[in-house]
């Protein structure tokens, strides 16, 4: 239920737009590049009212709530923060979102709330993501949560994939008294948010104390059970379960086909350079426990997220240059500016209308180089972004003796593969309804990357949410 102050109706609006503004605290790069540390340096009480408190409070729908996935009371969440009513905001985030805690920290506010917000007008915009963050962890660190239960159903639910879209989903089963099993092929729950997500951008500690949540609501986890090959969800079905939920993501890196070389020592695909640099061997699949070997000089391939995650992972692996090559210039890059920025801040270098065109091995067989051609943009694509053109004539090395292929993500086939009448597209895409996840089978629906198509972490969730609301009236249909 929205929370409206009857005091918002006389704010003085024009004193708020003129409130000084005060920009997140960072740690110094230098400092965070030594490490695996938090880069944001937490607001405290007085500093989260002070900025909650530069909300205008626009007329209902705010643009901030728009623009959010979750479609989170955001107006409310500030006045309460102002208020230092933070516990009270916390819960006002959770009935939103499943994952405020994540989302405060890795959604890419600057596109979404924040970059909605009206102060982005004449002035700078509420920092709505690091006070959201603020908000939940508080309430985290001083009182603790438990996920609130419905009594009983005897319903059972497989959720397959223990990521955003599945935990979404789970969140929203169990507190309409479901019983819950999620199927993950890794050895430790979270997905990307484990074996994706680099510890600075979201600390292995924040997720933990959230999974924590989840065990004490009763969500049982099932480790190192890749569904299509282990077991199928017919299997699931013939278990007992009453349904099944898809949430397994987008996750198989984009290859650079065509391209000799790629197979070389030395060049890396971004899932496993990330996971092998993140994430503690006790929490690594048996054919990623291979430490990494790190040269001085880094190439990483792509423009988007992960290919800022990947340098950033590798200034702090020790490389003394890293260098990211993209095919169009930064104006069409796909990842967050905030993410750019920083790893710029930290040393990383961008090369712009570059695309790789062989990857060259020295001596020892190991990638010593890079043989790239300049490109141009020429007229847009279908999707309105300017093609990329080779110059002919234009080839230079770049020499390194790392490269990381961050090219974007595929879907992975084998569960439309293995599930008789299920339905999919685009090389193995879930066909689900986007309102309800329903797919072509019964009893099995679907949300998340492994339906959209690689995208974020939020938008995610909340399609593990809204499968769950149809995943509950199924059952309840089911028990009539």
């Amino acid at each position: 239920m929205q929370f409206i102050p009857s005091e918002t109706l006389t704010i003085d609006r024009k004193a708020r737009v003129n409130m000084p503004f005060f920009d997140l605290d960072l740690r110094p790069p230098r400092e965070r590049t030594c490490d695996f540390g938090d880069v944001v340096i937490d607001f405290s009480p007085e500093r989260a009212m002070v900025e909650a408190a530069r909300c205008i409070h626009c007329p209902d729908p705010a643009p901030c709530m728009v623009a959010c996935p979750t479609h989170n009371d955001i107006p409310s969440c500030m006045w309460l923060i102002e208020q230092g009513r933070f516990s009270e905001a916390a819960n006002l985030y959770h009935e939103h979102s499943s994952l405020p805690e994540i989302c405060g920290r890795v959604c890419p506010h600057e596109q979404l709330c924040q970059g909605s917000c009206v102060l982005n007008k004449t002035k700078t915009p509420v920092l709505c993501g690091e006070l959201e963050t603020f908000a939940v962890d508080y309430q985290r660190r001083n009182e603790g949560r438990v996920i609130p239960l419905a009594p009983p159903t005897g319903k059972r639910v497989a959720v397959i994939g223990a990521g955003p879209a599945g935990l979404g989903c789970a969140d929203q089963l169990i507190q309409r008294g479901h019983e819950v099993t999620i199927f993950e092929s890794k050895p430790a729950p979270g997905g990307l948010l484990v074996y994706g997500i680099p510890n600075f951008k979201l600390p292995k500690d924040v997720w933990q104390e959230k999974w924590e949540e989840f065990e004490r609501a009763g969500v049982k986890f099932v480790p190192n059970t890749y569904i299509g090959k282990d077991k199928t969800i017919d299997d699931l079905f013939n278990e007992g379960f009453d349904a099944v939920f898809i949430g397994v993501g987008s996750e198989v890196d984009a290859k650079m086909e065509d391209t000799p070389g790629t197979d070389l020592p030395g060049v890396y695909e971004a899932t496993d350079f990330l996971i092998r640099g993140n994430v503690a061997p006790d929490l690594l699949p048996e054919n990623m426990r291979k430490p990494l070997e790190i040269g001085k000089r880094v190439a990483v391939i792509g423009g988007g997220d992960t290919a800022s995650d990947c340098l950033r992972t590798a200034l702090r692996l020790g490389a003394e240059e890293v260098t990211c090559l993209y095919r169009r210039t930064e104006r069409e890059m796909p990842g967050g500016k905030k993410d750019r920025q920083m790893a710029k801040d930290e040393g990383a270098k961008y090369r712009f209308l570059t695309q790789p065109v062989k990857f060259i091995a020295g001596d020892d067989g190991k990638l010593a180089a890079i043989e790239c051609i300049e490109m141009r943009l020429g007229e847009p694509d279908k999707k309105g972004r300017r093609k990329p053109v080779p110059v002919e004539g234009s080839n230079f090395i770049v020499e390194c003796d790392t490269a990381v292929l961050a090219l974007g993500y595929w879907p992975d086939p084998i569960i439309g593969k293995t599930t008789p009448n299920l339905e999919t597209h685009d090389w193995g895409l879930v066909t689900a309804d986007k309102s309800t996840g329903r797919t072509s089978r019964e009893g099995v629906f679907s949300g998340g990357d492994c339906v959209t198509g690689p995208d974020l972490v939020v938008t995610a969730m909340v399609g593990g949410r809204k499968a769950a609301w149809a995943i509950d009236e199924y059952l309840k249909s089911k028990s009539k």
